[in-house]
């Protein structure tokens, strides 16, 4: 996404990103022709170490990565799933090969560093490579998004089989950002919600998509984290700066049925805020325990506390306080999309171990 919308600055000039930001950005992110399954290659063999980006045991894993003067402890017992957000932007084709290389590996793996990483104390963290679909296909209602979504899809649902062969008995947290959230909500559904499994799930983070508390929530089978003590549950949010404007997620969703086929209205979307793990919560700047402060090539960071409050307001998650110099990566409408987990890092690490702790007892 850094790339893409640097990419557009210069196609398409800074001024028409933000005059008409999310229409240019669906325009310059279409794929073209139709969905070809075949065209994104062969399927992925999740016995295989390949078809991870991260899987315990494996040499430079990305997802025990950690900021700058953050000590590992010994990591809890749980088995995390994370899928990660888009990362594929080209416009070539519909669905990304399962290891495109070049940017799109970079992106993927920055992405699990900083966003899988916040799980790692609390166990070891698996983290599919699957045949994403194009970002354009994320942000557009035809059968052709419908197709590749759908198709990214059943490589999440193969690797989420392989995972709980691998994890055993232990419990698990299911994570997940942008489109990788988007699949996460099919999977609790398909793969969780009334099954023996879920009696082991100790939290859902299903991230930076959009769910109805009337019209998805009882679809999906599994109930908001109402308070930080919660387990088998979901937290979601969408983070916002003043003045927001959610058109360029919102748009698309709201034309769409819910999950329980009424209507869908931004009124009633699901926020439970990370730093204080309930529904609809709202904390000062001092209850951030971190914030990610990146180096400017992104290699590494910090940890800076006490800077970014939120409170939930009409199903968003709106900053306040003092937000580090993340990078110039907001996307139009103050949408502080590519930042949902690194605003809150040790926040969603600290409700991660909380919630396993809780779910022991």
């Amino acid at each position: 996404m850094i790339i893409f919308i640097l990419t557009l600055i210069v196609v398409a000039g800074g001024f028409a990103i933000y005059q008409w930001g999310g229409n240019v950005l669906i325009k310059e992110a279409t794929p073209k022709g139709h969905f070809e399954a075949a065209v994104a290659g062969g399927p992925p063999d999740y016995t295989q170490a390949s078809s991870w980006v991260a899987r315990p045991g494996e040499q430079n894993d990305p997802a025990l990565w950690l900021p700058q003067g953050v000590a590992q402890p010994a990591a809890g017992r749980a088995a995390v799933f994370y899928i990660h957000p888009t990362t594929y932007l080209g416009n070539d084709r519909w669905n990304a090969r399962l290891d495109p290389g070049g940017d799109t590996d970079w992106r993927t793996n920055l992405f699990v560093q900083s966003q899988a990483s916040a799980f790692n104390g609390a166990g070891e963290v698996w983290a599919p490579r699957y045949r994403q679909a194009a970002f354009g296909a994320f942000l557009l209602n035809s059968d052709d998004a419908t197709s590749a979504l759908d198709f990214a899809y059943h490589d999440v649902s193969a690797a989420f089989d392989e995972f709980l062969k691998e994890a055993g008995d232990r419990p698990i947290i299911v994570a997940g950002h942008s489109q990788g959230a988007l699949h996460l909500i099919r999977l609790l559904r398909e793969k969780v919600a009334g099954k023996p499994v879920a009696k082991r799930l100790v939290a859902a983070y299903v991230v930076g998509w959009p769910i109805d508390t009337s019209s998805d929530l009882p679809a999906i089978g599994i109930s908001a984290c109402h308070s930080a003590g919660d387990t088998g549950c979901i937290l979601s949010w969408m983070s916002f700066g003043q003045p927001a404007n959610p058109s360029l997620i919102l748009d698309q969703w709201k034309q769409t049925r819910g999950l329980t086929g009424a209507e869908r209205q931004t009124d009633r979307i699901l926020c439970v805020n990370p730093i204080t793990g309930t529904e609809n919560g709202s904390v000062a700047a001092a209850g951030n325990p971190g914030t990610l402060n990146p180096t400017s090539d992104f290699n590494s960071a910090s940890l800076i506390a006490g800077q970014v409050g939120a409170h939930c307001d009409k199903g968003l998650l709106m900053l306040e306080g003092q937000i580090p110099p993340l990078g110039p990566y907001v996307l139009p409408g103050n949408n502080y999309h590519v930042y949902d987990y690194a605003l809150f890092w040790g926040a969603v690490r600290r409700d991660a171990e909380r919630r396993l702790a809780a779910w022991h007892r």
